[in-house]
C-alpha cells in the first residue's frame, strides 16, 4: 500500500506539472507581479515581457516550456534526490523492492550503468537548484507590489511560504550536508562549518517530509496564481 500511494503521489505531481509547464498562460498576475514557480525564470520570447526578469532568449515553440532554463535541472535534482531514489527504486525500478526480497532483475549493476549512473550527478544538480531557489526568492520579493506601489496579499503569503520550504528542502539535501561538512578531518578546527553541518544534519533527518511538502506547496502556489491570473478568483489583499 505505501508503494501504491508513492506511485500515485509522484504520478499526480508529474502529470499536473507537465500540463502546467506547457499550458503557456495564466502564469503571471500583472497587477501584483505574481509569477508561478513553474514559469520562473520566464525566458521564452513568448513570455509576457513584464514576467521576463532575466530577458527573453529562447524560441517560442510548442515543445519548449517557457521556463525551459530551470525545469530540467529541478526535475533532475528531484529525480536524483536520495529520498526519491529510495521511493522509485522500490516502487518503480524494483531494485531492490525491499530488504531480503528477491529482485526481478537478472543482474544487479547498481548505479554503474545507464540510466542509474546519472544519479552521480546529483551534487551538480544541487548547485543548479540553489541558483533557481535564489531566482524564486527574487520573484517572491518582487511580488510585494500593487498598482499603487507596495502591496501585500494572500498570494504573497503563499509565494513566501513556498520559497522558504523550497530552501529548507534544498539545504536539507545530502549533497548540501557534504558541501558544508565534507572532507573535514577535525571539526574542532572549523567551528563555523561544524555548526552549519549540525544544522543541515538536523534538517536532513526530515528530508523525506520536506520532499513531499514542497511538492504540495509547488502545486498550491501554481494553482492559486493560475486562478488569479485567469480571473477565476481575486487575490485577497491586505495592503494595496
Amino acid at each position: 500500500m505505501p508503494t501504491l500511494w508513492t506511485n500515485l503521489g509522484l504520478a499526480a505531481f508529474v502529470i499536473y506539472a507537465t500540463i502546467r509547464a506547457f499550458w503557456g498562460s495564466a502564469y503571471w498576475v500583472a497587477d501584483y507581479h505574481y509569477l508561478t514557480p513553474f514559469y520562473s525564470p520566464c525566458v521564452s520570447t513568448g513570455c509576457t515581457p513584464e514576467a521576463s526578469h532575466f530577458g527573453q532568449f529562447l524560441p517560442d515553440v510548442w515543445w519548449l516550456p517557457y521556463a525551459a532554463l530551470s525545469l530540467p535541472f529541478l526535475l533532475a535534482f528531484r529525480l536524483t534526490c536520495y529520498y526519491y531514489r529510495k521511493a522509485y527504486y522500490r516502487s518503480v525500478w524494483q531494485s531492490p523492492p525491499g530488504c531480503a526480497v528477491a529482485e526481478p532483475h537478472s543482474t544487479y549493476t547498481g548505479e554503474t550503468r545507464l540510466p542509474l549512473i546519472m544519479q552521480n550527478l546529483h551534487r551538480y544538480f544541487f548547485y543548479a537548484a540553489v541558483i533557481i531557489s535564489v531566482i524564486n526568492t527574487y520573484d517572491a520579493i518582487l511580488a510585494f507590489h500593487s498598482p499603487s506601489g507596495f502591496g501585500f496579499g494572500l498570494g504573497n503569503v503563499i509565494l513566501v511560504a513556498n520559497v522558504i520550504l523550497l530552501w529548507i528542502y534544498t539545504v536539507s539535501c545530502h549533497s548540501c550536508r557534504h558541501v558544508v561538512g565534507g572532507r573535514l578531518k577535525h571539526f574542532s578546527k572549523h567551528p563555523v562549518r561544524y555548526w552549519m553541518w549540525t544544522q543541515v544534519s538536523k534538517l536532513n533527518t526530515r528530508h523525506m517530509l520536506f520532499a513531499w511538502i514542497t511538492l504540495g506547496t509547488l502545486v498550491l502556489t501554481d494553482f492559486y496564481i493560475m486562478l488569479v491570473a485567469s480571473g477565476t478568483i481575486s487575490d485577497l489583499r491586505f495592503i494595496g
